[in-house]
């Protein structure tokens, strides 16, 4: 008997998810399924990679009443890429189940066209903030049939500042919704947003296998902002990496880093979120295919972020947390592979490293950037 039967999904559903290779459910999904299809509220704390999409997915299609010409679920994510993923999951789950509509909402798509799509029947929407309250203030989306809502990275819309669009779409949505939170970390503004909006939620946490740090050689080297550049370039030439990832703190400084790289000779590109969506994909289509040797990121953008062969991460910016750190340093060393992540720290980066070495993570220090890290 499938695991999935077990926990309350039925057959269309479980079909098409064999189809798409999945026989059993992951830990978050053996632990939020059951939980949301008893119709009560959820906080997951749960990484990429953990398998939390389907988690909250099939409970989802399974209260859907196609029958009714009504928003029915919402499902708010932070990025473009991140609604598009969403809605591309959906629809390989309602392959058998051809009268669940699902319609994606975000900013670069014409708003007219997607006005006429509203029109039409949408059982669920999945979009970003700022277009969502863009169609919400026109009057052209009716959210207070919505009896299912779930915020995606959560974290991720807090830090690229949408929580107030957020407050303000769930104040749309019905008095009586049941609503799932989803995020990687849990700071204080998140903790605050699901006091005030949540009735008893289940608290579930779940630690993704794929983003254990076994596999990664971890080091840091000392530098300083006016030395960073340098100190970055120096280590990439002696690393030689065949795909690496470099991240940055803000879309401003990853533009910066990726012109100076490329009039320098590398072979780069940037991946932030004011880049237009078609621009974006082609983008992660040349780094999969070897065609860019750095990709310069945000932690934004790289959310969700799944590309084979990344034998190296730098963090140009050290991250502010250790959730964070983890996640970034998981994109390499994957599939039994191993991985190499250098942080570079200047000293007011004290407060941060502290954070991360005393969670129990360890960084070998390098004595200089020339030095040879990549252990035999």
């Amino acid at each position: 008997m499938s695991g999935f039967l077990k926990l309350g999904i039925r057959p269309a559903f479980i079909d098409a998810l064999k189809e798409n290779g999945i026989i059993e459910p992951t830990p978050i999904q053996q632990r939020a399924i059951p939980v949301l299809l008893n119709g009560k509220d959820a906080i997951a704390k749960a990484q990429t990679g953990t398998g939390k999409t389907i988690a909250f997915v099939l409970p989802l299609l399974e209260t859907i009443h196609p029958e009714k010409n009504e928003i029915q679920a919402l499902i708010i994510t932070p990025t473009r890429e991140l609604a598009i993923q969403l809605t591309s999951e959906v629809k390989k789950m309602i392959v058998h189940a051809a009268d669940i509509k699902v319609l994606a909402v975000y900013g670069g798509q014409d708003v007219i066209a997607q006005m006429k799509k509203l029109e039409g029947t949408v059982h669920i929407v999945i979009g970003t903030p700022g277009r969502l309250l863009d169609h919400v203030r026109r009057g052209t989306i009716q959210l207070s049939s919505v009896s299912k809502l779930v915020l995606d990275e959560a974290d991720q819309m807090m830090m690229a500042g949408f929580l107030g669009e957020v407050e303000e779409i769930i104040n749309c949505t019905s008095p009586s919704r049941q609503m799932m939170l989803f995020s990687a970390t849990m700071p204080e503004p998140i903790q605050s947003l699901a006091a005030r909006f949540m009735h008893e939620p289940e608290m579930i946490e779940v630690r993704s296998p794929q983003l254990t740090v076994e596999d990664i050689e971890q080091m840091l080297i000392e530098t300083t902002d006016r030395k960073k550049q340098a100190t970055l370039c120096k280590l990439i030439n002696n690393s030689h990496p065949s795909m690496a990832i470099v991240f940055c703190r803000t879309k401003r400084r990853a533009s910066k880093l990726n012109e100076s790289l490329k009039a320098q000779g590398y072979i780069t590109e940037a991946l932030h979120g004011d880049l237009s969506q078609a621009k974006r994909e082609e983008v992660m289509e040349n780094f999969r295919k070897g065609k860019i040797h750095l990709l310069i990121a945000t932690d934004v953008a790289a959310r969700g972020l799944d590309v084979e062969g990344v034998s190296h991460v730098f963090n140009y910016d050290i991250p502010h947390d250790v959730e964070s750190y983890i996640h970034r340093i998981g994109r390499t060393g994957r599939a039994g592979q191993k991985g190499i992540a250098v942080t570079l720290v200047t000293p007011k980066d004290d407060m941060y490293l502290k954070k991360i070495e005393k969670s129990g993570i360890s960084m070998e220090k390098m004595r200089s950037a020339s030095s040879k890290h990549n252990k035999k």
